[in-house]
């Protein structure tokens, strides 16, 4: 009886190791995707004022 209850807690054991990989690497791969969007995407500067002050 003890070996059954070994392999169930081996593989609820290795059950969380494999969701607790997946979902860092589900977050990993969102973070990369959205960094690389803001990479190809250009910046949107708003247009200099016409009457801007001259400052030194």
């Amino acid at each position: 009886m003890d070996n059954k209850n070994d392999k169930l807690s081996w593989s609820g054991k290795a059950a969380l190791a494999g969701a607790a990989i997946g979902s860092a690497a589900l977050t990993a791969a969102l973070l990369y995707a959205s960094r690389r969007k803001e990479r190809l995407e250009p910046k949107k500067r708003a247009p200099p004022p016409a009457d801007a002050p001259e400052t030194d």
